[in-house]
């Protein structure tokens, strides 16, 4: 489904974005987009916060599909 992928992509970004403040104190995001309270910045960090929730849902659906198969 393409909406699992974008999704999956975004919170990969994310974390990876989080991952780099979290060793090297820089937010890449912010950098590009002109700072953590700049409107492209927010939505960018709404998106991906959008997207992690949706990516918890992955979790229960390969559950159900594994035990469809069964």
């Amino acid at each position: 489904m393409i909406m699992d992928r974008i999704a999956l992509i975004l919170a990969i970004v994310g974390g990876l974005n989080w991952g780099i403040v979290g060793i090297f104190g820089f937010d890449i995001v912010a950098a590009l987009f002109g700072g953590q309270i700049a409107v492209v910045s927010r939505v960018i960090y709404t998106l991906v916060g959008l997207s992690a929730l949706w990516c918890i849902s992955l979790l229960f659906r390969e559950r159900e599909l594994a035990n469809e198969r069964v």
